[in-house]
């Protein structure tokens, strides 16, 4: 059974795409310490990247180059500074140059070096190889994006087993069924025995201050989308449309930081009708941000990563106003293990399974855990999530443009409404009258994803990435 953190579904990177952008930034991360490994590294003289498949078909519009780039030079995407990016890139770009791990300049022409294959590699739609010439000689290794940000070599022993690692948690949880009864055995709710299983890899502490720097960085995120106008980048002149909302919305309350900013909105006057457009407020705004090569949050991935802190947002501003760190962690433990489930059961990768493995699970993700905020039961919690899932099914992925624009940043909001009505929708059901078990939705999810055409699954040759004429844009 694969053992998967919460920290593991829940990831600070930079946008806009966690498969296409964080992934192939960590494999070149990786790729750096396997040359170390060799002890290899010092003797590198070129370097050459081949990116397939979804990488190759969207990679320009999710800066998949860019984040080769990135990686290759020792920059951790955590950490860097989000304004310097443009100027490391420029300065490869005008230089032809590269610092390898910020230890040893090689020549590098973006233009030759990062090569954007049409074709699929066999294992996985995300692959990409990076080669090093060394002595004269060549030298590959290819790793695979596989969602959220998730990196894999391709095994032989594991091709055909989804990737089975031996889980070391003491409550290993591989199903629905399985935390339920965790649950029931250990009389926890499901955010509790998530904390049990954290705990045996983390110390308290560590966790805990994790965990809120996770929530800071949402919080963040939506204060920054929320606060910065203009166009998108990209050449789609998408013009951002959270500050807009955010300037009729916030009343007069006064502020000066993300923390401020939650009381001046409990502060403020909210009807009835303005609840959906503050909660799509703070879902576009984290969207806006990613699309701009901002830092968010995979939840689960960067595309839906507006879904997560919109949810939680609205029940901090909106349901509870005396809510604290205490439901924060709550809320981000049940999503994390909800995620985890998707991601063992099915994917959560659009470019495996279209958009319904980014969106829907986000959604999923995010009406398990308002659930169990809103006091309901184990069982009410992953029947929220089914329900999330099950309104999303069939999903595609075709953003025009290669872009993480359109129709992704709507969908966030979307996704975020949705997860709201499925926990409103669970806490007034009755268990033992369900008839689709969160279980049963996950399977479907996948086999959904194995039917759907592959130019519906983040390739942008269909649907509406062919539909709409981009000079009309």
């Amino acid at each position: 059974m694969e053992c998967i953190s919460v920290f593991d579904m829940l990831k600070i990177g930079v946008g806009p795409s966690s498969s296409h952008t964080l992934g192939p930034w960590r494999a070149a991360e990786r790729w750096i310490k396997e040359l170390k490994a060799n002890n290899t590294f010092n003797k590198v003289e070129g370097i050459h990247i081949d990116l397939y498949g979804s990488l190759s078909l969207t990679g320009k519009g999710h800066a998949t180059d860019y984040a080769v780039m990135l990686g290759l030079c020792g920059c951790d995407p955590e950490y860097v500074a989000t304004d310097t990016i443009p100027i490391i890139i420029s300065n490869i770009k005008s230089t032809n140059t590269l610092s390898l791990n910020n230890e040893k300049v090689i020549d590098f022409n973006p233009e030759t070096a990062i090569v954007f294959n049409r074709k699929f590699l066999p294992f996985h739609s995300n692959g990409m190889t990076f080669t090093a010439i060394i002595n004269g000689k060549k030298k590959k290794s290819t790793f695979y994006s596989i969602g959220g940000g998730f990196v894999v070599k391709e095994e032989r022993k594991n091709s055909k087993r989804n990737f089975e690692i031996k889980c070391s948690f003491p409550y290993p949880i591989e199903k629905g069924t399985e935390l339920l009864q965790f649950c029931k055995d250990l009389n926890l709710p499901i955010s509790e025995v998530v904390y049990e299983n954290e705990k045996s890899i983390r110390e308290e502490p560590k966790i805990d201050i994790e965990l809120q720097r996770i929530w800071d960085t949402m919080l963040e995120c939506m204060y920054i989308g929320c606060h910065t106008e203009g166009n998108l980048p990209g050449g789609l002149n998408v013009r951002r449309r959270a500050y807009d909302m955010h300037q009729k919305l916030k009343g007069e309350t006064p502020y000066t930081n993300p923390v401020e900013w939650i009381y001046a909105i409990r502060n403020t006057e909210v009807k009835f009708r303005q609840i959906l457009k503050w909660v799509s407020c703070f879902a576009l705004a984290v969207n806006e941000v990613n699309a701009s090569l901002g830092r968010v949050v995979t939840a689960p991935t960067n595309g839906s990563a507006g879904v997560i802190p919109a949810v939680l947002m609205y029940y901090l501003v909106i349901e509870n106003h005396d809510g604290n760190f205490e439901d924060i962690k709550k809320f981000l433990l049940v999503a994390g293990e909800i995620g985890s489930i998707f991601k063992k059961g099915a994917t959560i990768s659009a470019a495996m399974g279209g958009c319904q493995a980014e969106i829907g699970v986000s959604s999923a993700m995010a009406a398990g855990a308002l659930t169990e905020l809103l006091g309901g039961t184990p069982e009410q919690v992953l029947i929220a999530a089914e329900i999330a899932m099950e309104h999303h099914l069939g999903l595609t992925c075709d953003p025009i443009g290669g872009l993480v624009q359109i129709p992704c940043i709507e969908r966030n909001a979307m996704g975020a409404i949705k997860a709201i009505n499925a926990a409103e929708l669970a806490l007034d059901t009755d268990p033992e009258n369900v008839k689709v078990p969160l279980d049963k939705v996950v399977n479907t999810m996948w086999e959904t994803a194995k039917d759907m055409n592959t130019k519906y699954k983040e390739t942008s040759e269909g649907g509406l990435a062919i539909g709409v004429n981009l000079t009309d844009c």
